[in-house]
């Protein structure tokens, strides 16, 4: 049967071979594909029999090798079909220049029938002279070992005078010898060298960085022969010198861009080297194509963020070459890439002032090209500091709302802000601070960072001023009598007023007891400045002191100096009133400030000077129980040395009768007094004091 095609497809043109001869039969390794165009006749006109008769044309021969035993068949297609193809098998097991009669001939005129040939399974023919018009002969059986030479030839002639290629294919059940084949000889695939050209059908392509170019064909041997043992590859300038393994190239060679190259790999068997497949060869063709590169110089942008006078620059974004699979190597100085010493290693963060760099490209293939990266910084974001003044809050006057968004600290277009409180903040960009149109603060700092549109920024300082408030010097709180008025005065200077009355004016009159505020403006701050004005203290008795017809009146609170009157009309400024006659009385009080007069109603008692103990009815007692409805009545008898003998109370209805401890006093001269609080809104404290005379007659 046929096989797979294991071994590359060769395409001859017709110069190739000039001489084809069955010394220098070409082995056919396995059941591969064959492409041939044979010209000329080779060295030697061999005696071929059988039936071909003429001679050799344009021919060539072949050596099969059986591998495993059993049919073998081939089919000779020509590209053209008005090609006439003759061929001849001999074997098996002779050699060139004893090959006796072929066991296979087919010299059958294909015009008119077909320009294929070949043998096949249904033919039952072994020969078919000139003018024949059976192209196919039988099948042959063939047995492992057994080796047969192939000869076929491009007639050229009466009734044909086309040479071109054919194409050789094997079928049957047999398989011809072949190292490529055999899994325990090759494990591994071979790997041809190059990479594919862009047109397939072309030679695979090796890069070169210059050309012509010094190449050691050797370097490609390892990569070819992938692992593979006792194997043997050589180099070769021509097709012909390749399928044969003459002239190879055994040194380093000035290549170029045009010429085709082939490579051969054959088996060498290391206990046989007479071994039939050691003569077979896999050939393939390469070309070599201008690999060289082009760096380009490149300009990369940073930002020179706060004037720190270096940036963080990638290298690798500088697009130095546009191509895949190579490898680049930055270094700060051309002396550094030289020597191959100083590497850049972090390109990705590479922190540097402005300036250039180098970037090393280089191919797999070891092409390389040099370029300036150029260091530069963005333009830089132009900052200014700035002061914000903004008005203190009534309830803590020293702090402020500052709205920082209105802090003029750049004049770029397209620029973000973010507001921080400590520049270490701002340089990192952490605590932000949120809320930049309602920012409460005392008088300090805080910091802007002013982005533009290439991600650089700048820090810039805004200082915050509490604008203290300003308030009137001369409002002052004010005391009034209760039933008068008077008038506020914000005093002059402020850009505004506005009186919780609804009056907008300096000044208010007709101003009654109270608490007011006005709104002061000043710029586009407004001070609240609250102001009383208070009823006056009127004053308050505190105490009356009555001692027979003078009458002290005791007076606190209000504002002294008091004035004094008994009719509302004269007024005295002491407080003592002297022969007050007995009875009924209104005593008035008023302080400085001359408010309506305070008033207390007092009573100069009718005095008892003399008492006569003696139950007659007659001035038996002293009694002060109509008294007895007083707060805290206090009735006391002394002697003449201050000692009390005596406490009138509730229990003897605040009388006395001239007795102390039960027993008569002696006939003398007493003191009392009495006290009580007077059942008024003040709980005024009187006191009345006199003399008796106690006469007890025993």
């Amino acid at each position: 049967m046929k096989k797979t095609l294991l071994l590359f497809l060769f395409i001859i043109s017709q110069n190739f071979f000039s001489q084809a001869d069955c010394s220098n039969a070409l082995s056919v390794c396995g059941n591969s594909d064959i492409t041939y165009s044979p010209t000329g006749i080779g060295a030697v006109n061999e005696s071929l029999g059988g039936c071909l008769t003429t001679g050799e044309h344009n021919s060539i021969w072949y050596k099969l090798t059986i591998a495993t035993s059993g049919t073998l068949t081939f089919n000779l297609v020509p590209n053209d079909p008005n090609a006439d193809y003759d061929w001849a098998i001999y074997g098996p097991n002779v050699t060139c220049g004893s090959l006796g009669a072929p066991i296979r001939c087919n010299a059958a005129t294909v015009i008119g029938v077909g320009a294929a040939t070949g043998l096949d399974m249904t033919s039952t023919i072994t020969s078919a002279a000139g003018g024949s018009t059976t192209p196919y002969c039988q099948f042959m059986n063939v047995v492992a070992g057994q080796t047969y030479y192939l000869y076929i030839d491009n007639w050229v002639g009466a009734g044909s005078s086309t040479t071109a290629p054919f194409s050789l294919t094997w079928g049957g059940t047999a398989t011809l010898a072949s190292p490529f084949t055999d899994p325990a000889l090759q494990p591994n695939p071979f790997v041809p060298p190059g990479v594919p050209a862009t047109n397939p059908a072309n030679p695979r392509e090796i890069l070169i960085c210059t050309s012509p170019a010094i190449f050691n064909f050797s370097s490609l041997t390892a990569g070819i022969l992938n692992s593979n043992p006792n194997f043997v590859v050589s180099y070769h300038t021509t097709q012909n010198d390749a399928l044969a393994g003459t002239a190879p190239i055994t040194a380093p060679i000035t290549v170029n861009t045009t010429t085709t190259y082939y490579y051969s790999i054959h088996y060498q068997d290391p206990v046989n080297p007479n071994n039939p497949i050691n003569f077979c060869r896999q050939i393939g063709p390469f070309k070599f194509k201008l690999g060289n590169i082009t760096a380009v110089d490149k300009t990369l942008f940073a930002c020179n963020n706060n004037k720190a006078g270096t940036a963080v620059f990638n290298l690798t974004l500088a697009a130095v070459y546009t191509g895949s699979n190579v490898t680049i190597k930055y270094y700060p100085t051309m002396a550094n890439l030289n020597a191959g010493t100083g590497e850049i290693t972090n390109p990705t963060q590479y922190t540097s002032a402005g300036g250039i760099v180098y970037a090393f490209v280089k191919t797999a293939d070891g092409c390389s090209d040099i370029a300036e990266i150029t260091l530069s910084f963005y333009p830089e974001v132009v900052v200014n500091d700035a002061i914000l003044r903004f008005c203190a809050l009534q309830q803590n006057v020293v702090t402020a709302v500052f709205d920082l968004t209105t802090a003029n600290v750049t004049s770029q277009t397209g620029t973000t802000k973010k507001y921080y409180k400590s520049l270490q903040d701002a340089v990192s960009g952490t605590n932000e601070i949120i809320n930049t149109n309602a920012y409460l603060s005392p008088n300090g700092v805080v910091y802007v960072r002013v982005i533009d549109a290439n991600g650089c920024y700048a820090i810039a300082k805004i200082t915050l001023q509490v604008i203290p408030p300003v308030y009137s010097t001369v409002l002052k709180d004010k005391i009034i009598c209760i039933e008068d008025k008077t008038i506020l005065d914000a005093g002059a200077g402020f850009d505004g007023y506005e009186w919780s009355t609804g009056a907008t004016t300096q000044v208010i009159s007709n101003v009654g007891v109270g608490t007011y505020w006005v709104k002061l403006k000043t710029g586009e701050c407004i001070s609240y400045q609250t102001v009383k004005v208070y009823p006056s203290e009127q004053p308050v008795v505190t105490s009356i002191d009555i001692s027979n017809t003078t009458v002290t009146v005791n007076v606190n609170g209000g504002k002294a100096p008091y004035k004094y009157s008994v009719d509302a009309i004269n007024w005295q400024d002491s407080n003592i009133f002297t022969n007050v006659k007995r009875g009924d009385h209104v005593i008035y009080v008023k302080d400085s400030y001359d408010c309506e007069p305070i008033s207390i109603n007092i009573v100069v008692p009718n005095l008892i000077n003399v008492i006569t103990p003696n139950n007659d009815g007659v001035n038996d007692i002293i009694d002060y129980s109509a008294l007895a409805n007083k707060q805290n009545l206090v009735f006391n008898i002394y002697d003449r040395y201050g000692n009390k003998i005596f406490q009138a109370d509730k229990f003897n209805n605040y009388k006395w009768d001239g007795t102390s401890s039960g027993k008569k006093v002696p006939t003398g001269n007493y003191w009392y007094s009495v006290t009580w609080n007077e059942n008024d809104q003040k709980n005024t404290l009187f006191k009345y004091t006199g003399w008796v005379l106690v006469k007890n007659r025993e």
